[in-house]
């Protein structure tokens, strides 16, 4: 008597049935991971924007007054030897919180009585200072940010006849901000044609007023920015894309100013039109996430985080309106302003 034997496994059809179901399932399931984890990299992005906001309190506690984004040594007060590079710019607002956010060994590396371009304070080949004092620092960096080289100074200073190699100098994703853009953000948000320097942090005059006061903010410190995001420096972003063909700043901090310790990184803040990735500096009333030259700018959806003057982290939405934008830029505008989120 034969018998039949059985044989156990899948068929073809079946098989491929079981792919395309594990392939729906992945392609279901990697948008979520993918939020997840931004949503785990914008947490981290807030932390570093409070720890910000909080040293920048713990510096006014202990001075009395906050520094301004610039600083200019008065030309009678420079120490000799004096700067033959001819800079009496010193270190920037981002610079002076070092101490207060655990980084005291680099602040101590520097000569504060002389400016950051001057060879007592810079790094070989340019100077002689320890390498330490350029030493990076994870929170000025936003980790929502894609990779982008070191900021590079060298070609600005061989522009200046200084052309001795490389001037590699750490990134910061966060600035302090000067005030507003007149010819582009002022005019959308029905101000005058005027660049201003009433950001929280800004100034007019760096050699004779460079420190600011909380009782300055007659807007309140809750309805103004302290630090926002300008992510991405040294390379060129447009609405989340490289420029084409010239992604990467031939120029060095002229044109970004990504270095944290640099005064320039503060900006008077534009805003574009956002229509034309060739042509991405052209003037139109959108003010976020459009082009990360002088405008605030992060690679989080749909907007960007601030740090406010009362050191609260906000989401600030790419949809804000000119008016209201401006109004949180500037400390004394006198305006009423509600942040739309």
């Amino acid at each position: 008597m034969s018998r039949r034997l059985r044989r156990t496994g899948f068929t073809l059809v079946e098989l491929l049935v079981v792919i395309a179901i594990i392939g729906i399932l992945v392609g279901l399931l990697l948008p979520a991971v993918q939020a997840a984890r931004e949503a785990a990299r914008r947490m981290q992005c807030s932390n570093n924007l409070k720890q910000m906001g909080l040293a920048i309190h713990n510096f006014e506690s202990a001075n009395k007054f906050l520094p301004a984004c610039e600083k200019d040594i008065p030309a009678a007060a420079y120490p000799t030897p004096s700067n033959p590079y001819g800079v009496r710019a010193t270190y920037g607002t981002l610079f002076h919180l070092l101490p207060y956010l655990e980084q005291t060994q680099i602040y101590n590396l520097i000569d504060l009585k002389r400016s950051y371009i001057d060879p007592i304070n810079m790094q070989p080949n340019y100077g002689t200072a320890n390498p330490l004092a350029a030493s990076p620092v994870q929170a000025f960096i936003c980790p929502s940010t894609p990779g982008t080289p070191p900021s590079d100074y060298g070609p600005y200073f061989a522009s200046i006849g200084l052309n001795r190699g490389a001037y590699i100098a750490p990134r910061t994703d966060y600035i302090p901000i000067k005030g507003i853009h007149g010819a582009s953000l002022g005019l959308c948000a029905g101000k005058p044609n005027t660049n201003t320097r009433n950001g929280l942090l800004g100034t007019s005059s760096p050699e004779n007023k460079p420190t600011i006061r909380f009782a300055e903010v007659t807007d309140g410190l809750s309805n103004t920015i302290l630090f926002g995001e300008l992510a991405g420096r040294q390379t060129k972003y447009f609405r989340g894309k490289t420029l084409p063909g010239k992604s990467t700043l031939a120029d060095g901090g002229l044109t970004l100013n990504s270095y944290y310790a640099d005064a320039n990184t503060a900006r008077e803040l534009r805003s574009y039109s956002g229509a034309d990735i060739n042509n991405p500096g052209q003037t139109g009333c959108s003010a976020i996430n459009v082009y990360n030259e002088n405008g605030l700018y992060s690679f989080h959806p749909g907007g960007i985080q601030v740090a406010m003057g009362d050191g609260a982290v906000t989401f600030l939405s790419e949809s804000v309106s000119p008016a209201v934008f401006a109004a949180v830029v500037t400390r004394d505008g006198g305006e009423i302003a509600t942040i739309e989120q």
